[in-house]
């Protein structure tokens, strides 16, 4: 006979009302995060070249570098990577050819999948494959548009710190119109703005290396001392981020960046944020996410805000702020980025913390009842309208996969994130089991308050370590792939296919469905009505105005029953069960349901 467990629901989490002026179109936004150089290689006719290296790391003069192959082996390395300098040194040279086209031609199979807003790693001009060492903010990079060496002419036709003669190059048009793709397909757009740091070619900088202190620019970095050309020395030396010489820091001067660098960089967010200086911002990026935001200061990001908000009163603001020390430092206020004059949102790695501890972890793992508090305390840090906003991101472009996350649990988050930091990480792709706990932190991501992020690859299965790892090119269905057998420390591993995870697509275009197609799971009420440690079972109500949700979860490995009491509801006509599309009788306002080991149930009052 089947024993069910008695649930008495009571609300542990309700969410505040609206209090912050946040775009409304961000609170059921559904993300999916771009890494340029790695997505698509729509036209290959404009691929980098060799001389496409110079000035990136590790600034080695390579001779027989060659474009690597989309669908190549990751650790294996090519005939032109010479083995001594081993996989990490030659993954910074290698270049896939990803481009704008790319993105374009994609769009369809994003809206397809339900994604709504587009986040674009780095796009302006830069020398490496990651584009966060920006050579010029004004250009799109050369080699992601139709034309690169015309673009070069239109460059060297200009005075990069005169506006008035900016032209309009290949990439920035192709980047206006997929701007306007999107658009046309009700999804939004931003990109990311690198404003605390820029490259060692950025225009500024390399006439301060020419002409040292009688450069108009000087003041734009912290130069700690000057090269003197009488010895054959370079004793030039200035502040880089995290003491990093390919990424000279921006001055900051009274709580805010240095005014020429401001004034530079209002007309870099008109530039993109209303291409035609027209007042309407319809041709335009809808918002920015903005690199390392803590270390830039809060004076520059309000004036920021003000621009933006002047330019598109619904644009969105989100920041990357990590909050590495919400663990060890009580006093630290989280919501300070939050308060309606910074940012609009953060990357929400701070939620993803207690999602992983909880869903993942095996040695490490915390309760129910922890979960539920570590949640709630998040949750009633910041107002309803805030939450809804926050980019919910369980992983990116500076984290290990998720697909490899529940492969190596156990860990603090982006922590020995990758065989490079530790060697017995596990390189492999997740087995069915592990695929069990993956689906469970996806259904949690999709269904609580917050706008879901995906990293690209996520949808079909993709995986790997932190950087870079997490950055392998696309998977497509219309590709065929080597086996995955090479290992960077040539430790033997398992082979692994490398495919479209179909079946992990269908999951999250469902998932996803049914979060666009129930408003509470947007804009709703949030409530824990249920938890049990033993069991390792929960329940959660998502309610907005009649609009009830209710989302069973077990966590478990074994088969659990439940008996959920619904007077409150009034549901004479019975739940329906959003996954798949069947109505459930309830018997005397009593629902016994029954849920296999790392299964969930959603469920809608008809």
């Amino acid at each position: 006979m089947k024993r069910f467990l008695i649930l008495i629901l009571f609300p542990i989490i309700i969410i505040s009302q609206q209090k912050y002026q946040v775009p409304n179109w961000a609170r059921e936004a559904v993300w999916y995060q771009i890494f340029p150089e790695r997505f698509r290689n729509g036209d290959p006719t404009n691929d980098p070249t060799i001389e496409t290296l110079k000035n990136s790391w590790p600034h080695d003069e390579q001779k027989n570098w060659k474009i690597s192959p989309w669908t190549s082996d990751w650790y294996k390395l090519q005939d032109w990577e010479s083995n001594p300098k081993g996989f990490y040194y030659h993954a910074q040279l290698r270049r896939y050819g990803g481009d704008l086209q790319g993105i374009i031609d994609k769009l369809d199979y994003l809206k397809e999948l339900g994604i709504t807003a587009i986040y674009l790693n780095p796009i302006f001009e830069s020398p490496s494959l990651h584009k966060y060492d920006a050579t010029m903010y004004h250009h799109v990079d050369n080699n992601f548009g139709p034309d690169p060496e015309g673009d070069k002419k239109i460059w060297n036709s200009e005075d990069p710190s005169n506006s008035e003669t900016w032209k309009w190059t290949s990439a920035d048009k192709l980047f206006l119109k997929l701007i306007n793709e999107c658009h046309k397909r009700k999804m939004k757009i931003i990109i990311d703005g690198v404003f605390n740091h820029c490259g060692m070619t950025f225009w500024a900088f390399e006439d301060v290396k020419k002409n040292g202190a009688t450069s108009k620019f000087a003041n734009w970095f912290t130069i700690k001392k000057y090269d003197d050309p009488k010895t054959e020395k370079n004793e030039f030396e200035y502040d880089g981020w995290y003491g990093i010489r390919e990424l000279p820091e921006l001055k900051e001067v009274d709580g805010t960046l240095a005014k020429p660098i401001r004034d530079h960089l209002q007309k870099i967010i008109q530039r993109w944020m209303d291409p035609n200086s027209d007042g309407n911002p319809e041709d335009g990026i809808d918002g920015w996410r903005l690199d390392v935001a803590e270390m830039v200061p809060f004076g520059f990001w309000r004036e920021f805000r003000k621009w933006t908000r002047d330019i598109n009163p619904n644009s969105y603001l989100v920041g990357e702020v990590w909050w590495e020390d919400w663990k060890i430092n009580k006093m630290f206020n989280p919501s300070a980025w939050l308060q309606g004059d910074v940012f609009d949102a953060v990357m929400h790695y701070r939620l993803t913390d207690p999602i992983l501890n909880y869903f993942n972890n095996e040695k490490n793992k915390i309760t129910a009842e922890k979960f539920v508090e570590e949640i709630s305390k998040i949750y009633t840090q910041l107002p309803a309208d805030v939450l809804q906003v926050q980019l919910n991101t369980l992983e990116s472009h500076d984290t290990d996969r998720l697909s490899s996350i529940v492969v190596n649990p156990d860990r603090w988050f982006d922590h020995e994130a990758s065989v490079s930091q530790k060697k017995d990480y596990l390189v492999r792709k997740p087995n069915s089991e592990e695929i069990k706990k993956q689906k469970l932190i996806i259904l949690f991501q999709i269904i609580c308050i917050g706008a879901p992020t995906l990293y690209y690859g996520t949808e079909v299965g993709m995986w790997g370590g932190d950087d870079p790892d997490e950055r392998k090119p696309m998977v497509w269905s219309d590709l065929k792939y080597e086996n995955e057998i090479s290992h960077p420390h040539n430790i033997k591993r398992e082979v692994d296919e490398v495919s479209v995870n179909q079946e992990l697509f269908d999951y999250y275009k469902k998932l996803i469905s049914i979060r666009k197609n129930n408003l509470s799971l947007n804009l709703g009420s949030f409530e824990f009505i249920f938890y049990d440690n033993l069991k390792d079972l929960m329940v959660i109500e998502r309610k907005l105005n009649n609009e009830v949700i209710i989302i069973a979860i077990n966590n478990s490995t074994e088969k659990q029953y439940i008996s959920l009491m619904l007077e409150k509801y009034n549901s004479l006509n019975g739940w329906k069960n959003l996954f798949i599309g069947e109505k459930i009788k309830s018997e005397n306002q009593k629902l016994n349901i029954e849920l296999e080991g790392k299964n969930f149930l959603i469920l809608r009052k008809m």
